[in-house]
């Protein structure tokens, strides 16, 4: 009796067993399809650097740069009198402004003049008196007419 309990343990724990490898070798397949795909993945992707990396050898290719400066930008070519040595330079740029006067900027600034016509929805300015006796009145919601 104890003999055939002993065997039906033994056959279960082999049941057991053949179950856990099954599911173990169902994982490493699992696992196998999904290496083999992200190594597809990234043999795709490196396919795709190198087609990029060639379109932009070929973008950036100075000739063809050139070419396309020559036929789209309004530029002459450098010729070599356009540059002079450094001893031809001056030795201080011109003053344009007295350094003594009075500021240019600041004396366009000083003497504008008010515009004469105001446009649009606002009103033309009041003189001080008149705006001090309408600013209480425009406050509260009344307004005189």
């Amino acid at each position: 009796m104890i003999l055939r309990i002993l065997n039906f343990l033994v056959i279960g724990a082999l049941v057991l067993a053949a179950a856990y490898v099954y599911r173990i070798k169902f994982d490493s397949t699992v696992q196998a399809e999904r290496l083999a795909k992200i190594r597809s993945e990234v043999r795709h992707e490196r396919d795709t650097i190198a087609a990029l990396r060639a379109e932009w050898g070929e973008l950036d290719n100075p000739a063809r740069i050139e070419a396309l400066a020559k036929r789209h930008l309004p530029l002459k070519p450098i010729a070599p009198t356009q540059f002079d040595s450094l001893d031809q330079l001056a030795d201080r740029p011109p003053q344009l402004v007295n350094p003594d006067g009075a500021d240019p900027i600041g004396t366009i600034i000083e003497n504008l003049e008010e515009p004469g016509a105001v446009t649009g929805s606002v009103a033309a300015p009041a003189d001080a008196s008149t705006a001090a006796t309408q600013a209480p009145a425009a406050r509260s919601g009344r307004q005189e007419r």
